[in-house]
């Protein structure tokens, strides 16, 4: 029995290393991610729900299970929605076990630790940031820097992640804390600068994007 278990062990040691990177199991702890792939229709995302049900399919697919995702991002016009107040309480950490930010003000202060090499995919993989190739830096927020919705009608949401097209702006925020200059937007990981060009993904691309967004688990 003790050489069947021994045999049984190392096959199964063997198997997870002929597995590809980020194909192994991730830390089941993980609370937090930024999407390995966007919806392929730019900030379609098939509205807020359609973009939490994006995190919650991801994540399941990575191992993370037992937890209820939403996407960190705001809505404008009647009964607008603030990203900050969908996300939980925190704490949140990556799938490497680093802490993000314990809490929602910490999250939006000075405390919280995301940049390149904190905000990672649910795989634990990178995002591609500024001077790689792609450039993937822009990451989908339509939020203010305190995690509050846009007021007014100019769009920041893409119509609510429902727009594909050559119309309508949507906010980024830059997950590796870079831009052109050392500016404070172009520092902030959640409110850099509009899309221009549309909501297309083409038009995401042209500014260093790729359609990903912020999953964080509410409980």
């Amino acid at each position: 029995m003790r050489g069947t278990t021994g045999v049984s062990l190392m096959a199964f040691i063997g198997l997870l290393a002929l597995l590809p990177p980020g194909a192994q199991a991730q830390n089941a702890d993980t609370t937090f991610f930024v999407t390995s792939v966007g919806s392929g229709k730019g900030a379609d995302l098939g509205g807020i729900e359609g973009a939490d049900r994006h995190c919650q399919t991801l994540a399941e697919a990575a191992g993370i299970r037992g937890k209820m995702w939403r996407a960190y991002l705001s809505t404008q016009g009647a009964n607008a929605v603030n990203a900050k107040d969908r996300i939980g309480r925190g704490p949140w950490q990556n799938a490497k076990g680093a802490v993000i930010a314990k809490d929602v003000a910490d999250l939006h202060g000075a405390g919280n630790t995301l940049n390149k090499q904190t905000a990672l995919t649910e795989k634990g993989t990178m995002v591609k940031g500024r001077g790689d190739q792609p450039n993937e830096h822009d990451i989908l927020t339509g939020s203010q820097a305190d995690g509050t919705a846009f007021a007014g009608a100019e769009d920041r949401t893409c119509g609510n992640w429902t727009k594909s097209g050559t119309d309508g702006t949507v906010m980024v925020g830059h997950h590796d804390r870079m831009g052109l200059d050392d500016s404070p937007p172009a520092k902030s990981w959640n409110t850099s600068h509009p899309s221009r060009g549309g909501c297309s993904q083409d038009a995401l691309k042209s500014t260093g994007g790729a359609g990903l967004f912020y999953c964080f688990a509410a409980n």
